[in-house]
């Protein structure tokens, strides 16, 4: 008996410990990580929460990107968040932008737009509805459906993360340059921890063909998020994406301690 109570003590403890070990991306503290990290590639900066307000072209083919993870004028994105704000509040600055913005859903023009557009945005951006509205679309759109693949895939926090930073930069299609089409191009290269594979294994195949789809714009052809950020944290064997964390994008260098 006392053996047997004795062997049961370690076991609860590693149990426990295996359990704190394993806290997803949508654990509060983690989600935050997530969009510092987002943040320091689209916005040179860790502080996330100023991001409402930015808008500008990137050059990029998708007209305006705004917001805290990027919201396109071209990509449908933009609208549709747009579109969420006035159903929650009618008569906002930006609702007189909507047939503007219908009208160039799918193309890089600014016609209807321009800086009357930009303006508004920023006035918009200090009105904690439209916040709301950002935090609830780039969950909808983005967080809650890459965190649920991810997780389905057998992924920890960094796994997790690098589907999630693939989605917001190429979005949710099955495209070959899209995050379906990325994550297939994985999947015939390794199998996925859910498939019996192994997680190191599967991400670097995942994060090789995430720079493949990356090469073919011009706007995202400088791949240091996937080198010098994603690709650290898993040589490191940081699958949990635990602090403190220390990385470059674009030459520039960031860390978070805890």
């Amino acid at each position: 008996m006392a053996a047997n109570g004795n062997a049961a003590t370690p076991v609860a403890a590693h149990s426990t410990a295996a359990k704190a070990a394993a806290v997803g991306l949508d654990d509060a503290h983690k989600k935050d990580i997530a969009m510092q990290l987002v943040s320091s590639a689209e916005n040179s900066s860790l502080d996330w929460k100023s991001q409402y307000k930015y808008i500008e072209d990137i050059g990029d083919g998708r007209g305006y990107t705004a917001g805290i993870i990027g919201f396109c004028s071209g990509t449908g994105d933009m609208l549709d968040l747009v579109e969420l704000y006035t159903d929650r509040k009618p008569g906002n600055v930006l609702a007189k932008y909507l047939p503007a913005l219908r009208k160039v859903n799918g193309t890089e023009s600014h016609s209807g737009l321009g800086s009357g557009f930009e303006s508004a945005w920023k006035t918009a951006a200090k009105d904690t509805a439209f916040q709301t509205a950002q935090n609830d679309e780039r969950d909808r759109v983005y967080f809650n459906p890459a965190v649920k693949q991810a997780k389905a895939d057998g992924l920890r926090a960094l796994g997790q993360f690098a589907y999630y930073d693939a989605i917001v930069m190429h979005g949710p299609g099955t495209d070959s340059t899209s995050f379906g089409g990325i994550r297939k191009a994985a999947l015939k290269k390794a199998k996925t921890p859910a498939q019996g594979g192994n997680e190191t294994t599967y991400l670097n195949a995942f994060l090789d063909a995430r720079k493949a789809a990356m090469k073919t714009e011009e706007a995202h052809s400088d791949t240091s998020r996937v080198d010098t950020e994603q690709r650290v944290f898993l040589q490191k064997g940081n699958l949990d994406l635990n602090p403190p964390l220390s990385w470059k994008v674009y030459g520039d260098s960031y860390n978070i301690a805890n």
